[in-house]
């Protein structure tokens, strides 16, 4: 569930990066567009002003009278040695001798031209706008009809201004934004990702929380159901052997009861393991005999056959009775399962000294290169879940002491609990 949970939050923030991103690129697109149009039509208002202010002029020094074109003045003006260029063309009305400007500032077909001054002259009508030579250049043109006193068309003049480089500037400036947009849109869509993850941010922890509970309360039945398997299997062993032997019912009613208490000591361990872990909770410590709480621990174990001898000396520690019980039950279980040969029962030693106790078993051994990593967690030497290992790893911890593990010279492995010594 917290998987396909975190799936889905991974999926809403990117979906909610496309669309930041998208809505900000549509903005960006319809921005680009009116800067694109309002270059282009700066573009063209430059070209225009240009042309027309050459056909106002020749507008004032040409005239027509009776169908001739006078260009008296046209020669010693100096629009004639200027860009843009012009020409005076007939266009389909009478013919004279068209007049062109000295000075060639582009190279214009004269197809191109007598097409423009034929439009000007049939429709009685100037035409501004963009046209392409033979050559395939770029120009920008204005052909205006010229009219005599009677109001006949006499001819067109036509003015030609050279547009190549004010598109190619226009082009420069449309890769410009192109390119200014692509990087704002990538811009756009990393601080939409960022701006989703924080707006996620609180569902995002808030099932970080329950996956950590879910944790928590897998970790909590884990380590309740390993440790009630040694009180419980004790039970059982007691309850056999009362029933084949009736007349030790009341010796062994003791034991039934401390392994009960066991087991509710078991059921307290864990929670109050996890309020130790977050701070919300202390150790019970007071002072107690180490000695005398490993004789009551490997009387209540169920050994199952197995040889279990136990060298002690008074030590006194402070710590908390239930974990450290706990602890030392773990260690000795962990010797009976895993601490003997095959189809072998377990040989167990232990000797407790100085606020140490120390388990030494017959069995394999222990790996070097592994040693540490059997306090962890499910991790184990012999295929089970290592939480009981784990344990005492914790209880160590926290009672300020440690737990090593190492080889004997005559084989087997020895587990050392060593608690600090008691202040009183």
């Amino acid at each position: 569930m917290t998987d396909s949970s975190t799936g889905r939050l991974r999926r809403l923030r990117r979906l909610l990066t496309v669309l930041f991103t998208a809505m900000n690129a549509l903005g960006l697109v319809v921005l680009a567009w009116l800067v694109i149009e309002a270059d282009a039509d700066q573009g063209r208002q430059r070209l225009d002003s240009e042309v027309r202010q050459v056909a106002a002029t020749l507008a004032r020094i040409v005239a027509a009278d009776g169908g001739a074109i006078v260009f008296a003045y046209v020669g010693t003006d100096s629009v004639n040695e200027q860009c843009p260029q012009f020409a005076v063309l007939p266009g389909g009305a009478p013919e004279f001798v068209p007049y062109r400007s000295k000075r060639e500032c582009v190279a214009v077909d004269d197809a191109l031209l007598n097409r423009l001054a034929t439009e000007a002259t049939g429709a009685n009508k100037s035409k501004t706008g963009y046209e392409t030579t033979a050559e395939g250049r770029p120009v920008y043109v204005s052909a205006d009809p010229v009219e005599d006193q009677g109001g006949q068309v006499a001819g067109a003049f036509v003015v030609v201004a050279d547009a190549e480089g004010v598109l190619r500037e226009h082009d420069r400036w449309v890769l410009l934004v192109i390119g200014g947009c692509a990087l704002l849109v990538l811009g756009l869509g990393a601080a939409g990702y960022v701006i989703a993850g924080r707006a996620i941010r609180p569902a995002a922890a808030a099932l970080e929380q329950q996956k950590s509970l879910l944790d928590g309360v897998s970790q909590l039945l884990d380590g309740v159901v390993h440790d009630l398997k040694t009180p419980v299997a004790g039970l059982r062993a007691l309850a056999e052997t009362a029933m084949r032997n009736p007349a030790e019912q009341a010796e062994m009613l003791p034991r039934t009861i401390r392994l009960a208490s066991m087991m509710g000591d078991i059921i307290d361990l864990w929670p109050k393991r996890a309020r130790v872990t977050a701070g919300v909770d202390e150790l019970s410590i007071e002072p107690l005999m180490l000695d005398q709480l490993v004789e009551m621990v490997v009387e209540d174990m169920p050994a199952g056959g197995a040889r279990i001898s136990i060298t002690s000396v008074p030590s006194r520690v402070d710590g908390d009775a239930t974990l450290l019980r706990r602890a030392v039950a773990n260690l000795i279980g962990n010797a009976l399962s895993h601490g003997r040969a095959p189809d072998e029962q377990a040989d167990i030693q232990i000797t407790v000294l100085d606020g140490r106790v120390l388990i030494a078993d017959r069995g394999p051994g222990i790996d070097p290169d592994e040693a540490a990593a059997l306090f962890e967690r499910f991790v184990s030497g012999g295929g089970s879940t290592g939480i009981g290992l784990a344990v005492v790893k914790w209880v160590a911890d926290v009672h300020g002491g440690t737990l090593r593990v190492y080889n004997r010279d005559e084989g087997g492995a020895i587990f050392e609990l060593a608690l600090p010594p008691g202040k009183g």
